[in-house]
């Protein structure tokens, strides 16, 4: 990654892109006061310098089936870098699991969060995955009943350039 100073031009382009990755060169260029070639320029720098990871198409869970959401928290019964190890091998394998993180503050080493078409499946991933991984020594399930915000934009009101 090559060394990058964000400018106005760049948040405002990182903002636009976060909020709408489809949209046209030309338009992001209109949109932040810069012509298509120094615009197109920028957005490949952001890459280049690992401000953008990748582009994605975010699909709506419910149109393809997926109703349950579980956010579900693991413990762990030896805490070895072999043991977390083997579980993080394990759970990226995992299609079912959006989000895994280690966590500190709480009674649980990692957070989940799961999300499958109904309970009978859930039932088959915690009994037939998660409760199956060596080293997990508990699992605790909360269910979502309602997504008060879901959003994938970073805030970037404290980058000022």
């Amino acid at each position: 990654m090559t060394e990058h100073t964000l400018d106005r031009h760049d948040l405002k382009i990182l903002a636009a892109l976060q909020h709408d990755a489809s949209i046209s060169n030309q338009d992001l260029a209109e949109r932040i006061g810069l012509s298509p070639s120094p615009c197109s320029r920028r957005v490949k720098q952001l890459e280049e310098s690992g401000y953008i990871r990748r582009q994605v198409a975010l699909l709506e869970p419910a149109r393809l089936g997926l109703t349950l959401t579980a956010f579900v928290m693991i413990g762990m019964d030896k805490h070895t870098p072999e043991r977390f190890a083997g579980f993080e091998a394990v759970i990226k394998g995992c299609p079912e699991v959006l989000d895994c993180c280690l966590v500190t503050g709480m009674e649980a080493d990692y957070h989940l969060r799961v999300v499958v078409p109904d309970m009978a499946h859930y039932q088959q991933f915690l009994l037939g995955t998660l409760t199956r991984i060596e080293g997990v020594s508990s699992v605790r399930s909360s269910f979502v009943l309602n997504q008060v915000v879901a959003s994938t934009e970073l805030p970037l009101t404290h980058l000022k350039p």
